[in-house]
């Protein structure tokens, strides 16, 4: 079978009307955390299978709308005067934006097999994507693709550039266009808010942790593989977390937990005889959301992340029962508030951020696992018309720097937590789904 995608030109979409006052030339100064994410390519993929009438043209319009409030996600990149920030209100700037066409319906294809060169190829045309590794000064911060299918069903791609948004500020921006494109000419039902002089600076952790990444260098021969946590297994960790007097841990909690063990225990199953591959140090570094313990304003939609390391050898991830993983992880949740309080930098030691950094800076590489959520950030409440999108997922065209996965929002038909991985090389993606349908299998054996 053979899948095409026809594609229009880019259009560049502005502002459907003048704001109420000029921004001919507006700055919009980087936030602490802005500055972390600065120049990122995202990808993410917002499927639905009901149709509305002219889903790009719908879209488009829309699109134009929600720029009015949402002006800043319109702007590009620039530098003056030693200092990098966002410029909009220009005449020559905007949102690109294609319109395309599949050759087949979404039934027809199987989003899921990533392993597929068909899917493969058309996960690479269903969305527009920075030419460069990296998002350059110039470029449009968001790139929007709405490409409809024989069925009726479309794909929404949107791509940006982290430094204006991270997951939960794009999905407020959604939300934003859903409204329009549903009619709700009123103001949005949030008002949105980007610069917040009152936001508490981002940690050092979340400094560090960039610092950190930006020396890594390509993986080779990464696996990806679009994988789900079965409910089953889910509520049996719970359950058992429960038992042992525990206050309830969430699904992120025991979805990074069963992650980070299969993971763990593929690898270390092809270790060699040297002790130090039988039992070398891991980490585990899952990103938060922190509008909350930062003091943001309701309605921001400029990055506010930080995230937390948690540090074992791979015997005791691997062999240990997923409720001790998951207490692991949440001893480490719970240190995230002490990043924000007065004088949690560096030299005081009060949340030991800067010492454990130092202590992970010789795990850089394999033996380091990243947990990106995407759950409860409003992504999958886009409603363009028909509904919200069946699933929501993401795609990479850059080389992998690190194993990480992506835990999506559960989508319609799949029980359990979908996760996008890129985790194992392919020497051990067997393994770690072997791993992973053991532990759905016996769910009751959580230390099996």
């Amino acid at each position: 079978m053979s899948v095409s995608v026809s594609k229009s030109s880019p259009v560049v979409v502005r502002p459907s009307s003048e704001p109420a006052t000029s921004t001919a030339g507006n700055l919009l100064k980087l936030s602490s955390y802005d500055k972390n994410h600065m120049c990122i390519p995202v990808t993410m993929f917002l499927v639905f299978d009901n149709p509305i009438n002219e889903p790009a043209e719908t879209i488009k319009s829309a699109l134009s709308q929600a720029l009015v409030p949402y002006l800043p996600f319109s702007g590009r990149l620039a530098a003056e005067n030693n200092a990098v920030h966002i410029t909009f209100g220009g005449d020559d700037q905007g949102v690109s934006f294609v319109a395309a066409a599949a050759s087949c319906g979404l039934k027809e294809v199987d989003l899921s097999d990533r392993s597929s060169p068909l899917t493969s190829t058309l996960l690479d045309e269903l969305a527009v994507y920075y030419p460069a590794a990296a998002c350059g000064f110039g470029d449009p911060l968001l790139l929007m693709q709405v490409t409809e299918f024989t069925c009726g069903g479309f794909v929404v791609g949107v791509t940006w550039n982290h430094v204006i948004a991270d997951a939960a500020g794009m999905g407020q921006f959604l939300r934003a266009v859903g409204e329009r494109a549903r009619g709700l000419t009123l103001a949005s039902s949030v008002v949105p808010v980007r610069w917040d002089a009152a936001l508490k600076a981002a940690p050092p952790a979340a400094a560090g942790f960039v610092e950190l990444m930006m020396g890594l260098k390509p993986m080779a021969d990464v696996a990806i593989l679009d994988v789900t946590v079965p409910s089953r297994l889910i509520g049996s960790v719970k359950d058992a977390f429960r038992r042992r007097g525990k206050s309830p841990c969430t699904t992120f909690e025991a979805v990074a937990a069963v992650l980070w063990r299969c993971r763990t225990r593929a690898i270390l199953s092809g270790s060699s005889s040297d002790s130090s591959e039988i039992n070398p140090v891991v980490a585990l570094y899952f990103t938060v959301n922190a509008r909350n313990y930062a003091g943001a304003r309701e309605g921001y939609y400029g990055n506010c992340v930080t995230g937390r390391f948690v540090v074992a050898t791979g015997g005791t991830v691997a062999n240990g029962d997923l409720v001790d993983v998951v207490e692991m992880i949440r001893r480490a949740k719970e240190q995230i508030p002490e990043q924000f309080k007065e004088g949690a930098g560096i030299g005081n030691g009060n949340d030991g951020v800067r010492q454990q950094q130092v202590n992970v800076d010789g795990l850089v590489g394999y033996n380091l696992f990243i947990v990106t959520c995407w759950r409860n950030l409003g992504v999958d409440e886009a409603d363009f018309g028909g509904g919200r999108p069946a699933r929501v997922t993401s795609h990479t065209r850059q080389e992998v720097t690190a194993p990480a996965c992506v835990a999506c929002p559960p989508f319609r038909g799949n029980d359990g937590a979908n996760v996008l991985s890129g985790c194992v090389r392919k020497e051990h993606a067997d393994a770690f789904l072997a791993e992973l349908a053991l532990s759905s299998r016996t769910p009751a054996l959580l230390d099996s």
